[in-house]
């Protein structure tokens, strides 16, 4: 990884605070976003073709299942990817967990990741909160990492978040209304989001997120790949109130290691 930072720990915490997120440049070294582009590429292959692919759950983009490509041209999402080579090393390295220190404590768990395709013609996202779907015991504080592995932009369906909505409580979530919707895709519909905002991402940058926070993504209509990494993490001793395919509690820290 990189040195570079764009923030400030003061400014990173003015912006937690008021907005429920805050944004670094230049987080990641590009290396790192084309391994884990490589690697993810390798599972999508090795999953189509039957081989073996450990925990590693991959999905498929529902919209273009009809559509010929390469695996890695029709998934989705890739999740439980936080235990495998690259996407360890990312998820416990000291820069991405001292980030999570300021805002979970010492002793931190990584419980979800996904790596999220987003291919040409995918469709984006619905407004929603990622609390809605985690049942926790405590169920705050939870922190979402999204790193950039490359560019984000509003042709190929950069997030959109609403600042200050992470002081909301989890509202209604309804299932996804557009036939053909990808799996466990959900929308908020009670809530005004004409304030929110589009967040422009160069590869290696990092959007640190509170759980609350109100985000979507919209469809990517470029012809090229809009790809992220995401982790999420909790507390150590948080506990899931329901049984799920994608959590896989995991250490990311310990004060006393």
């Amino acid at each position: 990884m990189t040195a570079t930072t764009s923030i400030a720990a003061n400014e990173r915490r003015t912006s937690w605070e008021r907005d429920g997120f805050f944004r670094i440049e230049g987080f990641a070294d590009p290396d790192i976003c084309q391994a884990m582009l490589e690697r993810v590429v390798a599972i999508a292959r090795d999953a189509a073709d039957g081989r073996d692919v450990g925990t590693a759950l991959v999905t498929p983009e529902m919209n273009l299942r009809d559509r010929d490509g390469r695996p890695e041209e029709l998934v989705s999402k890739i999740f439980r990817l936080h235990r495998d080579s690259v996407f360890h090393d990312f998820a416990v390295d000291e820069r991405v967990t001292e980030l999570m220190v300021d805002i979970l404590g010492p002793d931190i768990d990584c419980f979800l990741s996904q790596f999220i395709f987003k291919n040409p013609g995918a469709w984006g996202q619905p407004w929603h909160q990622d609390s809605f779907y985690f049942p926790f015991d405590p169920p705050r504080p939870i922190v979402g990492v999204w790193l950039a592995v490359t560019e984000a932009t509003l042709e190929n369906g950069c997030l959109h978040v609403l600042p200050g909505s992470q002081t909301e409580p989890v509202h209604e979530h309804i299932r996804d209304r557009r036939p053909g919707a990808n799996y466990g895709y959900v929308e908020i519909v009670d809530h005004d989001m004409s304030a929110s905002t589009p967040v422009l991402m160069k590869p290696g940058d990092l959007l640190v997120f509170d759980s609350h926070l109100m985000h979507r993504s919209t469809d990517n209509e470029s012809p090229g790949i809009r790809a992220a990494m995401v982790y999420h993490y909790c507390r150590a001793g948080t506990t899931s109130q329901q049984e799920s395919l994608v959590n896989d509690f995991m250490t990311a820290r310990r004060s006393s290691v």
